[in-house]
């Protein structure tokens, strides 16, 4: 790590700890989060915070290798797309966590991602949770923006769906739940189809 990006996460850390609630991160405590710290800093804040910091690739790599809660939310915020890679998806996915980290990293970088699609359908077919996770949360996004599949993907989808609706992961299973209904708000075609496995759905 070159003495620039040190310095820019050593501000980054001292924002944090003004910011820092300390009823929230006890809260995230409860929950099972067991990072080295947890400041307790909320999404809208990181949000705002990643705008005023820019897409910073060797910040955010930097971010990542940290054992704090917001440092690793904030990473994908500044991940430029053009410089991440799916194979460096798939070496954030392994080192992941967390639901949590799932689910924010998604939504602020592996949706926007070149090929996601495809690679989200070989990872709900992973056998490692987070991957499963992953792949759920993704093709969901996908859904929201009305992205129909081709009858091959459409198979594959359902079934992958009817084996991850009953996953040991509560976190797999909601997020392949959500897929599935996104699915179906596409149109009256996509609702048929996936109507038989709508009612695994009721969990």
């Amino acid at each position: 790590m070159d003495s620039t990006t040190t310095e820019k996460l050593q501000l980054i850390k001292r924002d944090f700890r003004s910011l820092m609630n300390g009823t929230a991160a006890a809260s995230l405590r409860e929950k099972g989060l067991h990072y080295r710290l947890i400041f307790g800093v909320e999404w809208p804040q990181l949000m705002r915070l990643s705008a005023e910091i820019g897409k910073d690739h060797d910040l955010a790599q930097a971010l990542w290798k940290e054992d704090i809660r917001e440092c690793r939310l904030l990473a994908g915020l500044i991940q430029p797309v053009e410089t991440f890679s799916l194979e460096l998806a798939d070496v954030w996915i392994e080192t992941m966590h967390y639901p949590e980290e799932a689910q924010y990293t998604v939504l602020s970088l592996f949706r926007h991602l070149p090929h996601v699609s495809e690679a989200a359908f070989q990872w709900i077919a992973r056998s490692e949770e987070m991957y499963r996770l992953c792949g759920w949360l993704v093709l969901a996004r996908l859904f929201m923006k009305g992205l129909p599949l081709n009858t091959r993907s459409e198979d594959e989808f359902i079934d992958q769906a009817e084996t991850s609706l009953q996953d040991p992961s509560l976190a797999v299973r909601v997020a392949a739940r959500n897929a599935v209904l996104k699915y179906s708000l596409i149109g009256e075609r996509e609702e048929h189809r996936v109507g038989k496995i709508i009612g695994l759905c009721n969990f």
